[in-house]
């Protein structure tokens, strides 16, 4: 199995933070991962994307020129990260805040509003796990329970409460896509 993936949004979307927990989830399942993030010229606002590798065999580079899975949560991440995307690929768009859709058809596409299931669950700011739970549902190359292993080790200083919220976050984006 092998599993490239990028994620790409806006700074503050939590884009780099969910590519931690892939990759931490992939490690907590015995799989080799790798994480490279990549920033525009701000944090907050400006561009942010990672490349994610998730692997039983060895990572031969951190960086995904190629990915099997994007994962997009902002509009002008769509037309950046589309035509890198493999052929018969997986995107998983946040159709919560892009109202574009791909031109490719030789892709699945699966829109997710992750934002408006995360105001449902308790907070905007979930919105990147809502997509991680899709994207645990749609490939298996991590489970949902790795990525909750991995909310501990990577969010040391959460309170409780806030890694309740992040897991039913995750539930709730591996429950909306069939």
């Amino acid at each position: 199995m092998y599993q490239g993936i990028r994620i790409a949004g806006f700074g503050g979307q939590g884009v780099v933070s969910a590519g931690i927990l892939l990759a931490q989830a992939g490690v907590e399942e015995k799989k080799n991962a790798s994480w490279l993030p990549s920033y525009g010229p701000e944090m907050r606002g400006g561009t942010a994307n990672c490349s994610v590798v998730v692997t039983d065999g060895e990572v031969f580079t951190p960086i995904v020129s190629a990915p099997d899975t994007v994962i997009i949560m902002n509009e002008p991440s769509l037309p950046k990260f589309e035509p890198i995307l493999k052929k018969d690929g997986l995107m998983i768009i946040n159709s919560s805040l892009i109202n574009s859709r791909p031109a490719r058809t030789d892709i699945k596409a699966v829109c997710v509003p992750c934002n408006e299931i995360a105001q449902q669950v308790g907070s905007p700011r979930v919105a990147n796990l809502v997509a991680l739970g899709a994207f645990c549902k749609l490939t298996g190359a991590v489970e949902v329970e790795g990525i909750v292993h991995a909310m501990k080790k990577v969010f040391k200083r959460a309170k409780p409460e806030m890694l309740e919220l992040n897991k039913k976050a995750l539930q709730a984006g591996f429950d909306y896509v069939k």
